[in-house]
């Protein structure tokens, strides 16, 4: 499968990357790159459940393809929320429902860090996005 431009730089930087505090640095400088979402954006209605942390996810779809926008109040998550997103930018809904999430993790050598409840919490903005791409 292509991985967008921006995934294939990430992939890049973190396959670099020595050990796990070098991967943290990298972690956190994604998810400063996140644009910052409006207040408005930040309704509970954009509130992704499931997650320890507070994580909202705001997406629109333009020409069948999707993008989304994320924040959240957790640092480490900003960051996965961030690989999360440039994973999945441009997917059309079908691609996204079959998107490997782990593998993804995975391949950036991040899966050991997932702690379960962060994995959970992945997984929830995962299955938001699916149901945003869905329509429902």
């Amino acid at each position: 499968m292509n991985l967008p431009v921006n995934a294939q730089e990430a992939l890049s930087s973190f396959e670099q990357a020595a050990g796990w505090e070098q991967r943290a640095r990298l972690l956190m400088q994604w998810g400063e790159r996140l644009a910052p979402l409006s207040e408005a954006e930040k309704s509970e209605a954009n509130r992704v459940h499931g997650c320890e942390s507070q994580v909202w996810l705001v997406a629109e779809q333009q020409d069948g393809q999707w993008r989304f926008k994320g924040a959240s109040d957790a640092r480490i998550i900003r960051g996965l929320l961030a690989l999360l997103l440039i994973r999945v930018e441009g997917l059309s809904s079908s691609e996204l429902q079959q998107l490997d999430l782990p593998g993804w993790f995975n391949q950036l050598g991040l899966g050991r860090q997932l702690s379960p409840s962060r994995s959970n919490g992945l997984n929830a903005v995962l299955q938001r996005m699916a149901q945003l791409a869905a329509g429902t």
